[in-house]
């Protein structure tokens, strides 16, 4: 069974907090316009670094087009419909078949064959959102 965890960003503090300052500087007030609650995936990184939604991680793909290719790109993680995902993702095989309006690619974590050490966590939305126009 998947550990259930979570973070927290806080928007004015610019400051990530675990769950239990959570509980104590927030008390019952988790819908805050300015706090960003981040749930934890089950999954690790290659560092064994757990993934939340709002990471941004380096990932590693294998396709076989009849030929192994390998691609990298950088994706965020999200969370929709009850499953956690791989969103504005800047891949020439992804973007093409499920892209979303921003022209980016989305897909379920599930959807690419998940193995931790083709996963990097190297930032997050809130901190380093440079990370996803870099890659673009």
């Amino acid at each position: 069974m998947r550990e259930i965890k979570f973070q927290a960003w806080d928007l004015d503090a610019e400051q990530m907090y675990n769950w239990e300052s959570i509980k104590q500087l927030f008390h019952e007030h988790l819908e805050h316009p300015r706090v960003k609650v981040r749930q934890y995936t089950g999954l690790k990184d290659k560092n064994g670094r757990e993934i939340y939604e709002g990471d941004v991680i380096h990932c590693v793909h294998w396709f076989f087009d009849g030929n192994e290719i390998e691609e990298h790109f950088t994706a965020s993680v999200g969370f929709r419909d009850g499953s956690f995902t791989l969103e504005n993702i800047n891949s020439r095989y992804y973007s093409d078949y499920t892209a979303e309006e921003n022209g980016k690619g989305i897909c379920w974590i599930g959807d690419i064959n998940y193995c931790e050490e083709d996963y990097e966590v190297i930032g997050d939305v809130y901190r380093n959102p440079e990370l996803l126009e870099a890659a673009e």
